[in-house]
């Protein structure tokens, strides 16, 4: 806890100033949700295609986040309730086997859209801010104009399962109708949506939160301006403490020295676990 805190902690209440008025966010719902999106294509970009094309087998070997859009509306038959459509998008990273030489990397999109209802409280109060000008899709409609805002906290997927299937098994098609411009910046070549031979599909984990706030304006009790108690340094680490003294309250790490078991690995050395099939 920082000086600063401790300060206020230990302030007495006759120090209490007038009440102040802020303006805050209000989390009116929120959910957490654990999804396995199982077998999810991912649209390979056009070079990696080709590799996939002709290669003996591939494997995904990690997922990357790289954009997440959030589509809100209210329930048609209930005003406190909202549907909340979130689209994710992925980096997928893979390693395809090509005749007798090293693995070459495969990358391409997957994406993944789910869909939250949470109550986000009723409001009659259209909401405008001076920096909202005419043309932006905020200031053209006059009914979205009180919608609460959504927050979604998700982490990097976790990779499960990756496989590749002929095109003349993979059913029905589902080809992407729209992929924003700035998603398909991400990637040197362009994808291909249609006509190859093979296609990749991988199995992630992903963990989410999701929440509703509204704009509030609450009545709080002041102490005082929040001014910082420590000085400025301009070395890093160098707080005017002792480096020796800070390492010397450094728990030795007992753990890493413990012999472990040969299906045992660290969390925090290798991170999420991948699995295959």
């Amino acid at each position: 806890m920082s000086e600063q805190c401790q300060d206020t902690l230990r302030c007495d209440p006759a120090d209490l100033k007038q009440a102040m008025s802020i303006h805050t966010r209000k989390i009116t719902d929120s959910c957490r949700d654990k999804d396995c999106i199982e077998d999810l294509r991912v649209y390979l970009a056009s070079g990696s295609q080709q590799l996939l094309d002709t290669a003996a087998s591939a494997r995904v070997r990690s997922a990357e986040l790289l954009y997440t859009y959030i589509d809100v509306e209210p329930v048609a038959f209930d005003r406190n309730h909202y549907c909340i459509d979130v689209t994710f998008y992925y980096r997928i990273l893979a390693d395809a086997v090509v005749g007798v030489s090293r693995p070459a990397t495969l990358y391409g999109l997957a994406v993944f859209t789910k869909r939250a209802v949470l109550c986000g409280e009723d409001s009659r109060a259209h909401v405008y801010r001076s920096t909202t000008r005419l043309g932006e899709a905020d200031g053209l409609s006059l009914v979205k104009a009180n919608l609460p805002t959504a927050v979604v906290e998700v982490l990097d997927p976790m990779v499960l399962c990756s496989r590749v299937k002929e095109v003349c098994d993979c059913g029905a098609c589902e080809c992407l109708s729209q992929i924003p411009g700035a998603i398909r910046a991400q990637f040197d070549e362009e994808l291909v949506l249609s006509g190859e031979r093979r296609r990749l599909f991988v199995t992630l984990g992903q963990f989410s939160i999701v929440r509703l706030e509204r704009d509030a304006q609450l009545v709080v009790p002041v102490l005082d301006y929040a001014i910082p108690c420590k000085e400025c340094c301009d070395t890093p680490g160098a707080g005017g403490e002792d480096p020796c003294e800070m390492f010397s309250r450094i728990p030795f790490p007992t753990g890493q020295f413990s012999p472990r078991g040969c299906d045992e690995k660290n969390a925090a050395e290798t991170g999420y676990q991948t699995f295959s099939c």
